[in-house]
């Protein structure tokens, strides 16, 4: 949600119409319901006009999530989406889709589930519902056991890495827990599983890895944080757990690198969210949240209701929401199989490596995204003396192409990337392209007048009369540093964790 603010002067700006003299003779208030009804044809052709300076879905190279989908697909999502998702008892077989998903993904991720047993887990509003109600199990579950045992229970904490996306914060402010953050470092741009469980201690609900750092793409390596808190909770007889935060990585992760153990193989990991709409190829608005077994997810958590025809369980922080995205979800899993995902998670990861070879080959960049995790090329520049990545940023909207700019987290502030998602409906030949206009666009820069190198004219309150004596008042101009004042500018803008889309 974006919150806004309008002002007394905004609420009486009208809205002109494109094609008034076909339309309507007078401008819409902007603020203001209209006082009279119109056309559909009226109404749809100002919206669609407004809707025209909106960015191109599939050049937005910022988002991970889904912006194509398959005819057929469409089709389904059009004939459901006046169904609502909670009416369980009116739309039975929506829920068992849901319910088949819940389970695919399960088996997917080594949940320890029997042939004749249902895995536990719900679809939700994207990964960032998912991760709060991950959250509020581990939570009340560390809440009875110290309640149980006569301890403490008001100051839970839940280590992460720094590169962590905003919903992480947000359910630590949200549910009153302390976020305990491992700080990055220049080279090393994901949590390090030492240090985190260095500072894991008895009031820590979980540790929250990363299979996909919103970043860089880079896994975190999992395996060996299970090991190192399995020793640790052994010397102090704690039973800290792990939830793996897979948004991104859930679905690239089992097709192309089977023998990783990230999931379920692992002992601690409790539960796992993963994004559908991100590489589970589905439009924004799903997400899934998969526990290990029932025991993990605390039944007075769970609510039922019967106002609906049946007595229907739930655990969700929304209530109503469409059904249409759990459909599609079905729809992908089973019309690409596992095959069809690995297909398309390797072409992925292909034209990751054709963009990343046409960066590198230009001399002027670093890249800062691994070989090994989410089909994301991000890369600094080497020399920043003339321009910044933020500056390439900019121009390159001029060519319709939306690559975010961005600085790292604590404790690796200075380094500032560019950094391209690469979605299925990104080709080789977009990939081709994108290198081409990068290139004209250095090419450009590089004919500017250089920037001051580390200083920068600054007007004071000092004021000079000119030499000439022509009667005008001059300012007098000293220096002052102006990268600081870019960076600090910048970091209002992209400093906090507002990228990447769950």
């Amino acid at each position: 949600m974006v919150l806004t603010t309008t002002s007394i002067r905004d609420s009486e700006e009208s809205l002109h119409c494109t094609f008034a003299s076909r339309y309507v003779q007078e401008p819409l208030p902007k603020f203001k319901i209209p006082k009279k009804s119109m056309p559909k044809e009226a109404a749809y052709q100002i919206v669609n006009d407004e809707l025209m300076l909106d960015g191109n879905p599939r050049l937005n190279l910022a988002s991970f999530v889904s912006t194509w989908m398959e005819p057929e697909c469409d089709k389904l999502i059009m004939s459901s989406i006046n169904k609502n998702y909670v009416d369980m008892d009116e739309y039975p077989v929506t829920t068992e889709l849901q319910n088949r998903c819940v389970n695919m993904l399960a088996h997917l991720f080594h949940a320890p589930v029997g042939d004749d047993e249902t895995a536990v887990g719900v679809g939700t509003v994207g990964s960032s519902e998912a991760i709060m109600l991950a959250g509020l199990a581990f939570k009340r579950k560390w809440q009875s056991k110290r309640k149980a045992e006569g301890k403490p229970f008001d100051k839970p904490n839940i280590v992460t890495g720094a590169n962590v996306q905003v919903c992480w914060e947000k359910f630590a402010r949200y549910f009153e827990v302390e976020l305990k953050e491992v700080k990055l470092k220049e080279g090393y741009y994901v949590m390090d599983p030492a240090k985190a469980v260095e500072i894991v201690d008895e009031n820590t609900i979980c540790v929250a890895a990363i299979l996909g750092s919103t970043l860089t793409g880079e896994f975190e390596d999992v395996k060996l944080l299970n090991e190192l808190l399995t020793k640790k909770n052994k010397e102090t007889g704690w039973e800290t757990p792990i939830h793996v935060d897979a948004a991104s990585g859930g679905f690239i992760a089992p097709f192309l690198w089977p023998d990783l153990e990230w999931d379920f193989r692992l002992p601690l990991v409790k539960s796992i969210n993963v994004s559908g709409h991100k590489y589970g190829l589905v439009y924004a608005g799903v997400g899934w949240v998969i526990w290990r077994s029932k025991e993990d997810l605390p039944d007075e958590l769970v609510f039922h209701i019967n106002y609906l025809g049946s007595d229907q369980p739930t655990f969700t922080l929304n209530f109503s929401k469409g059904s249409y995205q759990i459909i599609a979800q079905y729809y992908q899993l089973i019309r690409l199989g596992f095959e069809g995902y690995k297909d398309v998670m390797k072409n992925c990861l292909s034209n990751a490596k054709v963009l990343t070879e046409g960066i590198t080959k230009m001399g002027r960049f670093d890249i800062v995204s691994k070989d090994v995790g989410v089909p994301v090329v991000a890369f600094s520049l080497r020399d920043s003396s003339k321009y910044t990545v933020f500056e390439v940023s900019e121009h390159l909207r001029r060519f319709g192409w939306i690559v975010p700019a961005y600085t790292m987290p604590p404790d690796a502030e200075h380094i500032a990337v560019l950094r391209v998602v690469i979605r299925e409906d990104f080709s080789h030949s977009l990939a081709e392209r994108l290198v081409s206009d990068i290139e004209k666009i250095l090419s450009e820069l590089d004919t500017q007048p250089p920037r001051l190198p580390t200083k920068a004219v600054r007007v004071t309150a000092e004021e000079v009369r000119d030499d000439k004596g022509d009667g005008l008042h001059h300012f007098h101009m000293d220096t002052v540093e102006t990268q600081k004042d870019i960076i600090k500018h910048w970091r209002k803008i992209a400093g906090k964790k507002t990228s990447g889309v769950c």
